[in-house]
């Protein structure tokens, strides 16, 4: 079953709320999910523990480096999707969770220095894809963008990471209170009341269409995959 690491190197990227997004976007389409959280602060399990969170999606928590992967094993094994929310330093246990990704999603807000810790993820990956033997598909997203103006920093290091090759989410999540609601309200967008929160039809589209996005990726490396495997 397919699991998706989230990691960022820097605090604030949006990281734990892309991942509560995903999963709950995932989750109301009938899917089984399970989201890890393996950041210390625990901001998922936080948000798990309110109201309304959808059946099929769990929570597990309180993760270390010797329980990640026997997690993400057993988790892969009673989910179909696995969604794992990275604390944001390079160490082993962020080196196991995506030795497990058919997905990393790198969040990063549309700065230079933002981008320059998004590098820097990439890179980590790089290492990891040499001690693992193995290729760790990754996407850089953009996070916390203005929904009604796109500003020439952002056009910018979206030519940037475009030339160096980097992969990159045609979605970008904008800044949406309702983002910010579920982690104070509970449970999934789509459960948030429209009258208290605002412009939320718009953050459920952008949501939907992160998720979308986010799927295809997964669908297309797994034909990669069975393309590789047939010419062998």
């Amino acid at each position: 079953m397919p699991t998706i690491a989230f990691a960022s190197s820097k605090g604030g990227a949006g990281k734990s709320t892309s991942a509560v997004l995903l999963g709950t976007e995932i989750a109301e389409r009938g899917a089984t999910v399970t989201i890890v959280d393996a950041d210390p602060n625990q901001p998922v399990t936080r948000w798990g523990r309110k109201p309304d969170r959808p059946e099929t999606l769990t929570v597990v928590g309180g993760v270390t480096e010797e329980t990640l992967l026997d997690v993400l094993d057993d988790a892969a094994l009673r989910t179909t999707f696995v969604i794992v929310d990275l604390e944001g330093t390079a160490n082993l246990m962020v080196a196991q969770a995506m030795s497990r990704a058919d997905l990393v999603i790198i969040p990063t807000r549309g700065s230079e220095l933002d981008a320059i810790e998004a590098i820097k993820v990439i890179k980590f990956i790089g290492r990891q894809e040499k001690a693992y033997q193995k290729q760790i598909p990754y996407a850089v997203l953009f996070t916390q963008t203005n929904p009604a103006v796109r500003p020439r920093t952002l056009k910018s290091l979206e030519h940037d990471l475009l030339q160096q090759g980097v992969p990159m989410f045609g979605t970008a999540l904008n800044e949406r209170d309702a983002f910010r609601a579920i982690f104070s309200f509970g449970g999934s967008l789509s459960g948030l009341d429209p009258k208290t929160v605002g412009n939320l039809s718009a953050a459920l589209a952008n949501a939907r269409q992160f998720t979308a996005e986010a799927i295809a990726m997964l669908k297309q490396r797994n034909l990669t995959a069975e393309h590789q495997t047939e010419a062998v």
